[in-house]
């Protein structure tokens, strides 16, 4: 769960606007389309996609994942990968 901070910064901010539950998921290749899709349609984003993509995610993962299961951590740790992947970057 991401804290009031949290939410009001991906609220009012730059922030992508991503699904609800994209970080939820067990696959980490959604996870990473699911924030590429995001940070393409974007018009707030201030860097490029892989750059907007990535620090969304790296954003979640810093604020809740001491709360999250090793397991889901892991999953949003390997969509880092899989988004580097997306944008031809491995």
């Amino acid at each position: 769960m991401v804290d009031k901070w949290s939410q009001e910064v991906t609220e009012h901010s730059d922030a992508l606007d991503v699904e609800p539950g994209l970080f939820k998921q067990d696959d980490p290749a959604a996870i990473a389309r699911g924030l590429k899709k995001a940070a393409e349609a974007s018009t707030r984003k201030k860097g490029t996609p892989l750059q907007s993509a990535m620090g969304m995610l790296t954003f979640y993962i810093n604020r809740a994942g001491h709360n999250l299961p090793k397991k889901q951590l892991k999953v949003l740790e390997d969509a880092k990968d899989e988004l580097h992947k997306l944008f031809g970057r491995d």
